[in-house]
């Protein structure tokens, strides 16, 4: 956990995450299937968006389709396992795109960070939010900053006493709060996610 000693350096940070922990990030494959499955999760709860992926991959005979068998797929069989057409329709599109550039796991291993933003955040549907997810908790890239996470973003206003609502100076503020944290952001934002829930659940708690 070689991150700990720099993001402890900030100390209003390590005050309030040094009581948790968070997973090691790790690399995956098949990024075309883990774009799909972010998109089949958003604005679902986990155990919902468990289960339509489920159905999802049960469409296919072995457990990593290709790109060319999800676009076999009819929208129409994708809605009806529980996605809306927009989803469906952004599944295929992550598919095709990769199919037309030939995309795989190795090419785009071999990008940087905002390589793979602007080559992905092309793909009708997903945006810079969703290549960060992809980065982080997918290719285990240790120093990207989800700057604009609504989590992110309620976690850093309540820690350091920033105020939202000038969204231009919030946003430079980030950043520069952020800095410090490099090259290992993603850690932090894992912690800030993670405190940022604690404290969602300390606050149910108290109001009972």
């Amino acid at each position: 956990m070689e991150y700990i000693p720099i993001l402890h350096k900030d100390k209003q940070l390590k005050k309030a995450t040094a009581h948790l922990s968070v997973p090691e990030l790790k690399q995956g494959k098949r990024l075309y299937l883990e774009l799909c499955a972010s998109v089949i999760s958003q604005q679902l709860s986990t155990v919902v968006a468990t289960v339509i992926h489920k159905r999802f991959l049960n469409l296919f005979p072995g457990p990593h389709p290709t790109p060319e068998a999800i676009l076999q797929v009819p929208a129409e069989t994708l809605r009806s396992i529980g996605l809306s057409a927009s989803k469906a329709a952004y599944i295929h599109n992550i598919c095709a795109f990769f199919v037309a550039h030939e995309l795989n796991d190795r090419k785009l291993y071999r990008m940087s960070d905002e390589e793979l933003i602007e080559l992905l955040s092309q793909i009708k549907g997903i945006g810079r939010w969703s290549v960060e997810m992809l980065l982080i908790f997918a290719m285990g890239r240790p120093d990207v900053f989800a700057m604009d996470d609504l989590g992110i973003q309620k976690a850093v206003a309540t820690l350091y006493g920033l105020d939202e609502q000038d969204k231009k100076g919030f946003k430079k503020q980030m950043l520069e709060i952020s800095a410090q944290w490099k090259p290992f952001r993603s850690y932090a934002c894992l912690l800030l996610w993670a405190w940022y829930n604690e404290s969602k659940v300390r606050t149910k708690s108290a109001g009972k």
